[in-house]
């Protein structure tokens, strides 16, 4: 039986205001690839705030579809990168495509939108994992 799955996370854009400070260190390395970092930058070459905001948000919405409570979040393992069109694509590797296979994951989509100071992300797959019967209620009761 397939069931669908959908995580949301919001993050603060001055939050990545916290992440770019001199001070902080190379820290947005720790969160975004290579790839990530690139397409995060304005056109004038400044870092994209709002760009930044909804790669992190998506990055935590997709981690909520892996079921993975408890763990790390593989920041690395979940690249959120342009796909067709401009629309938000999701690859994952190592550690987080360990997870989608173990979750029995399907095809993840995204969509991420930013407005008055926030970035929101929205992550949907569909899982073939059937719920346990211990979650399922009687309609009689």
């Amino acid at each position: 039986m397939s069931r669908p799955l959908i995580g949301v996370d919001l993050v603060p854009l001055a939050r990545v205001g916290e992440l770019l400070d001199p001070g902080a260190g190379p820290v947005l390395g720790r969160f975004l690839s290579a790839g990530e970092l690139a397409a995060s930058r304005t056109p004038d070459g400044e870092p994209d705030r709002a760009g930044i905001a909804g790669r992190l948000a998506a990055k935590e919405a997709v981690f909520k579809l892996l079921g993975a409570v408890g763990r790390p979040v593989p920041w690395q393992g979940i690249e959120v990168l342009r796909g067709p069109g401009g629309r938000p694509g999701v690859r994952l590797s190592g550690a987080a495509a360990e997870l989608a296979r173990h979750a029995r994951l399907g095809p993840i989509d995204v969509s991420i939108s930013h407005d008055g100071g926030f970035a929101i992300a929205v992550a949907a797959a569909t899982t073939s994992r059937t719920p346990p019967l211990d979650h399922l209620i009687p309609l009689d009761q």
